[in-house]
């Protein structure tokens, strides 16, 4: 005799909802850390035409730009993106200060130090001096 198809067993359904349960408790808390990170990011972005003007300053004069105005750029509080309110210079640390879009970042730094060597500048990106960036939420360029 034929046995008639049946379905899944309850055991079997809260087994599958189970796993699916663990899977999303893990997933979740890692995507959102993803995201603020990418928000991050954008700071990382906007300080790109600063970095280039201080490696511009020190190749061409020899000596670190003192603030955005002697590197040839605007003031720090014209620096502004979606989650960034404001870049600025002071001989070499350009420190990124997030807006209050994202709360996980609001009022938080991130500074780039530029190390000098023979006629290059690197940059180091760290948690800022005043009020850092959580490490989890640092870019992957600052990890």
């Amino acid at each position: 005799m034929k046995k008639m198809q049946q379905g899944f067993t309850l055991i079997e359904l809260m087994i599958v909802i189970a796993i699916l349960g663990i899977l999303m408790a893990i997933a979740i808390p890692a995507y959102q850390d993803y995201a603020v990170r990418a928000k991050a990011s954008e700071g990382i972005n906007l300080a790109g035409a600063s970095k280039l003007a201080v490696a511009e300053t020190y190749s061409s004069k020899g000596s670190l730009p003192l603030n955005n105005t002697s590197a040839g750029l605007p003031l720090a509080g014209s620096i502004t993106g979606t989650y960034v309110s404001s870049v600025s210079n002071a001989s070499g640390l350009i420190t990124i200060t997030f807006s209050t879009a994202e709360p996980k970042l609001s009022g938080d730094t991130i500074a780039l130090s530029a190390i000098t060597a023979t006629g290059s500048v690197k940059w180091k990106c760290k948690p800022g001096a005043t009020n850092p960036v959580d490490t989890r939420y640092l870019p992957s360029e600052c990890r």
